[in-house]
């Protein structure tokens, strides 16, 4: 198998199991363990797992957001109550914002009933879902495309949401910490702050799992948003933070 090919296989490997160790990397490919540090080198340099002790993981830290494939396996049924939720707050002819998240992009799924709607995005996800939709005047963002998070950043992407003013936005954040939402990419958390800006109302999705955790780069206090969604009651000291500082949060159980 090539390199590249070989590549491919450890981070297919990797969305199912999370993390790997090099010794297991290298029976099943069937290569030395040389050549398998060698390929998680290369594929650290891209941004796509993080080197650990003995392996490799893909599952988030402070530094390291995961692959929008990995993270759109996890939490799917408490992501998809956030997003059935939150739709509740748009309203037939408004101007709505997805950003890249998979939590916030569940949206797009609910928009079709509620046409006509303009809908600005730079997840590539949610793009190509509402591509072609009638009623639904789709803005998608350019810029550079990340593989790794979906969806397209840098100038263009930020010129454009300069230009643009919208009725609500949905975002999400890897991370929560106190009274305030983190993420480990600086150039997402620009974009993420211009959709913020262009919207009259805020809105972010987070499954229970992102809080109590922080990343490198300071997103936003949570009381610049409407309304935080969350599936599950958040512990004690968790919610008296929040509530301390004056957060709303609207908790979706399951039904």
């Amino acid at each position: 198998m090539k390199s590249d090919g070989r590549r491919q296989g450890i981070m297919d490997f990797l969305m199912d199991a999370g993390t790997a160790s090099v010794d297991d990397l290298a029976s099943r490919f069937g290569v030395s363990r040389m050549t398998v540090h060698r390929d998680l080198d290369e594929l650290e340099e891209s941004g796509f797992l993080r080197k650990v002790r003995g392996g490799a993981s893909i599952q988030p830290s402070g530094l390291f957001e995961s692959d929008f494939r990995y993270r759109q396996k996890q939490a799917r049924e408490e992501k998809r109550r956030l997003a059935a939720a939150a739709v509740a707050a748009i309203e037939p002819g408004q101007t709505v914002i997805i950003d890249d998240g998979s939590t916030a992009g569940g949206i797009a799924g609910h928009l079709a009933d509620l046409r006509p709607l303009t809908v600005i995005s730079n997840n590539l996800a949610v793009i190509q879902e509402l591509a072609g939709v009638g009623g639904i005047t789709l803005i998608a963002l350019g810029g550079q495309y990340s593989k790794k998070f979906h969806g397209f950043f840098g100038l263009l992407a930020e010129d454009t949401l300069k230009s643009l003013r919208a009725d609500v936005a949905f975002l999400s954040s890897s991370a929560i910490h106190g009274a305030s939402a983190f993420h480990q990419d600086q150039e997402v958390v620009q974009t993420k702050r211009l959709m913020m800006a262009a919207a009259a109302r805020r809105y972010l999705l987070v499954d229970h799992g992102k809080f109590g955790r922080t990343a490198l780069h300071f997103l936003t206090d949570l009381k610049a948003f409407d309304t935080v969604f969350t599936g599950r009651e958040l512990e004690p000291p968790m919610r008296e933070a929040l509530d301390a500082a004056g957060v709303a949060v609207t908790i979706v159980e399951k039904d």
